[in-house]
């Protein structure tokens, strides 16, 4: 690999500042000294260096989140659904408004860079808020006639409401903070829940900006807070917590699995995302010119670091000569390091010990019999970066074609015709989560999206996200109600049927 001249843009005064403040749990309403003596040093992981030092929460914390939460819940839970809406409107705009600092403290603990971070949480971020403020004045229930069942002389009135589940523990990953977090708090505020957030142990400070966010708009105290600390000893406590009354997390499908297992105990309620292993499939007759590029951003965005990533890239092998020049053209031209500088596309992973994970796949791949045929360069000094990596001649069986990289790693395959393409696509893999088509042909688009197992499918586009769109896996990409759309704000309800005796008909 050739080295890459490094750069380092100064953090800005109010990052600087921010950075130097003392990094709390935030707990009914207010930053407040954790009980617990245990320090999680925050790293930037395009630099290498310590910017900050966060109190984890020990248990004392967690019943004093929950204890908020469940005294604000019983306020929160019957506030009119236009209130909760004013404050949700509030809270975006606070967030459009601080966009600029919020989005460099998250390129600065996550390495997301700039150019990314930034307009996320103007767009995307504001405008799910947004979204979800609409939804809290539309959460009805229905009348529902009923037979007599022996009571015919009675007359009855059955009809049912639609109530929040309770206080809600999420526990969120580190790839793109701010998001993540939105995703799920903002139906939960929507439907009347409270909610106590597990901060990304390896990015959590964004956590802490929006909840001073939240409380600058005017949410009532309790209604969210923010614990710092590990998955297995913060995470794993607050799934435990007999207070919590559901859990929502994003995040690997091997920890789901143990959240589920963890829930199950209580009988507790969880919604999970998972992993994916998305395939990207380009027939013969797809617009190449629209395809190939996508195709590069679809698998590198965000250093690879994300679920919906299309990592397996399945392309007709009569075209397969022209799409993998492009693709490789592509890559060559995404600039890659610090992601504070604004041209920055490709920042770094999150870790050293995720870098020596990718690495590990990139080198098992090769050992399985995959040909490297790309690897792009990487700056020079520190930095947990990978280049773009593209390896050909990938089979089924091979671990790069079947478990979730969660770095900038293209596995391609080639196909003869639609049902080896269906058969690689879909039958070889675990996963459900998201994956495009790319074809001209309507109606092999069409019985494609049929034919594809899992919770999001795009022809001609990949990941298109918006409020709107139902989004959630299959399979081991996840379990419990989608997010995103009405479907996203059912997750945090439930039903109950009331029966009233009218008297006598």
């Amino acid at each position: 690999m050739n080295a890459l001249t490094p750069s380092r843009p100064a953090y800005s005064a109010q990052a600087t500042a921010f950075l130097k403040e003392p990094h709390r749990p935030f707990i009914d309403g207010a930053f407040q000294d954790a009980k617990s003596n245990e320090i999680l040093p925050i790293e930037n992981p395009a630099r290498e260096e310590i910017v900050a030092q966060v109190q984890a929460a020990g248990e004392e914390d967690l019943d004093l989140a929950v204890a908020a939460a469940r005294r604000a819940f019983r306020r929160w839970s019957v506030t009119p659904g236009n209130l909760r809406a004013r404050v949700l409107l509030s809270f975006a705009d606070i967030l459009d408004e601080r966009a600029d600092i919020i989005g460099e403290i998250e390129t600065i603990e996550a390495g997301l860079p700039i150019s990314m971070s930034v307009p996320t949480i103007r767009s995307l971020c504001g405008e799910v808020l947004r979204y979800y403020a609409g939804w809290a004045t539309k959460l009805e229930g229905a009348t529902i006639p009923t037979a007599a069942n022996g009571r015919e002389h009675l007359d009855f009135l059955v009809y049912t409401l639609r109530e929040p589940v309770g206080v809600v523990g999420a526990i969120l990953p580190w790839n793109a903070p701010v998001g993540m977090i939105i995703m799920k708090l903002a139906p939960a505020l929507a439907a009347g829940c409270t909610m106590i957030l597990k901060s990304a142990e390896l990015a959590p400070l964004t956590a802490e900006l929006l909840a001073a966010a939240w409380r600058d708009a005017g949410g009532p105290d309790g209604v969210f807070n923010v614990l710092h600390g590990h998955g297995r000893t913060t995470g794993a406590a607050l799934v435990r917590h007999p207070g919590i009354d559901k859990i929502a997390f994003t995040g690997s499908t091997a920890v789901g699995k143990e959240i589920a297992r963890a829930a199950a105990d209580n009988l507790r309620g969880v919604n999970l995302e998972l992993g994916g292993k998305s395939p990207f499939v380009i027939f013969p007759d797809a617009p190449l010119d629209e395809a190939i590029p996508v195709a590069a951003m679809a698998c590198f965005l965000m250093s690879g670091q994300n679920c919906m990533a299309g990592t397996r890239l399945f392309v007709h092998e009569s075209v397969k000569d022209e799409v993998m020049a492009g693709i490789i053209d592509a890559s060559e031209n995404f600039p890659i390091g610090d992601g504070l500088r604004p041209e920055t596309f490709i920042g770094p992973l999150i870790s050293a010990a995720q870098k020596k994970k990718v690495q590990g796949f990139i080198d098992g791949a090769s050992a399985e019999g995959a040909r490297l045929v790309h690897s792009g360069s990487v700056p020079a000094g520190a930095g947990h970066f990978v280049g773009p990596t593209i390896l050909d001649r990938v089979t089924p069986t091979m671990t790069i074609a079947r478990e979730e990289v969660f770095g900038p790693v293209l596995a391609v395959q080639t196909f003869g015709d639609d049902e080896d393409a269906l058969a690689a696509a879909i039958d070889d893999t675990v996963y459900g989560l998201s994956g495009s088509i790319w074809t001209n042909d309507l109606r092999r688009a069409h019985r494609f999206v049929r034919r594809i197992d899992s919770g999001q499918v795009g022809v001609n586009v990949h990941a298109a996200v918006s409020p709107e769109t139902p989004f959630g896996g299959n399979r081991q990409s996840g379990l419990g109600n989608r997010e995103f759309g009405r479907e996203g704000i059912e997750g945090y309800l439930k039903t109950k049927a009331v029966s009233v005796n009218l008297g006598p008909r």
